[in-house]
């Protein structure tokens, strides 16, 4: 289901010019395909959708061309194995300790990693929270950290 909602999503945003994430559920629905904001939300982060200015004025939706490049793949990880202290797991909620002033780095690193089970990160100054899609995807993730950090 999900490859089919965004399959539609690409075709919706390179046929018309949709602003909100509103527009693009009730295109979604005479397309026949039921979904929610949220989805939709998750949906246009994982297509990598940006918003760029038409020559009408007006915004919309459209696949970025920008790709995270290998070098600065590389560079993420070296952020993020250099400036994080700790990796700890409560159930499917991963918290890094960095140091500080190194969590959003740290995130960031990990957001581009395209982590399986990842649903999201959330950061302070020396803590991230990585909220995983269940407790298996954190125990699994958390193994894998600590190889990388040793």
């Amino acid at each position: 289901m999900k490859n089919v909602r965004q399959s539609e999503i690409l075709k919706i945003v390179q046929d018309k010019d949709v602003d909100t994430q509103e527009q693009l559920l009730e295109e979604l629905k005479v397309r026949g395909v039921s979904t929610t904001q949220a989805t939709i939300s998750r949906d246009i982060k994982e297509l990598r959708l940006v918003k760029e200015l038409t020559s009408a004025g007006s915004y919309r939706y459209t696949q970025s061309e920008r790709k995270v490049s290998a070098a600065a793949d590389t560079r993420l990880r070296n952020i993020f194995k250099e400036g994080v202290v700790s990796v700890d797991v409560a159930q499917n909620i991963v918290v890094v300790r960095t140091m500080p002033g190194l969590a959003s780095a740290a995130c960031s690193a990990l957001d581009a990693m395209d982590i399986e089970g990842m649903v999201g990160s959330l950061a302070g100054d020396d803590t991230g929270i990585l909220i995983m899609r269940d407790n298996s995807f954190a125990q699994q993730f958390n193994v894998e950290v600590h190889k990388l950090l040793k």
